[in-house]
């Protein structure tokens, strides 16, 4: 029997990740902004096994530029991948700071929220339902250690793997796994394999990639 993969990209780290490859690696790295997720996991997998779902965690920025580009990624997305991906948002809230210096005004970031919790629910609950075999985590966000050692320790015949992304890491999920992990960073070949075309068309609905990111 094949192993059913479920794929669960924290979207954010995801995003940044790729960003931060983009200027410390080369430039060129921002036009894997615009990639196929099912198509990209896909890839790192075998004839032995069958990817289930891509589920990518996300939030829809406040800034109405980003929210167009964000919006544009993963409706193409949709029309080539349907059913496959699940796009799970949670929110950004605009969180008070006040400045340490002599100043002392208060001003507001953006903070997103939710993005852990959604990936503990639907990985617990994959393996609750038996949904899948294999949980793969595309993030280096350490918070999400919990989730993964309750899934080890209550479900044993589940398997976890872990993927950083680009210029992400972290100790506590690479121990979590036995140091079993993949560094995105080291795949580029896989982002470039799994680029969208400019225009990603059903022949009812038309998306045209960002001019701009």
């Amino acid at each position: 029997m094949a192993i059913r993969t479920t794929f669960y990209i924290d979207g954010f780290n995801f995003y940044n990740g790729i960003k931060s490859a983009s200027k410390s690696i080369n430039k060129d790295w921002k036009k894997y902004y615009w990639i196929d997720f099912v198509k990209f996991c896909q890839l790192f997998l075998t004839d032995s096994h069958e990817l289930v779902k891509v589920k990518y965690f996300s939030a829809p920025p406040f800034d109405s530029g980003k929210q167009s580009r964000q919006s544009a990624l993963f409706k193409a997305n949709k029309i080539i991948n349907g059913d496959k991906l699940s796009i799970i948002n949670g929110k950004y809230y605009k969180k008070p700071i006040t400045c340490m210096a002599s100043c002392k005004e208060t001003f507001h970031i953006s903070e997103e929220k939710r993005t852990d919790v959604n990936i503990s629910v639907e990985m617990i609950g994959d393996c609750a339902f038996n949904n899948t075999d294999l949980i793969v985590l595309i993030s280096a966000d350490s918070d999400l250690v919990p989730p993964i050692e309750y899934v080890i320790k209550k479900f044993p015949d589940k398997k976890v793997k872990v993927y950083f992304p680009p210029k992400r890491s972290s100790y506590d999920l690479k121990s979590m796994v036995n140091n079993n992990v993949v560094y995105l960073d080291k795949n580029e070949g896989k982002f470039k394999a799994a680029i969208m075309p400019d225009l990603v068309s059903n022949g009812v609905k038309h998306v045209n990639k960002p001019e701009l990111w």
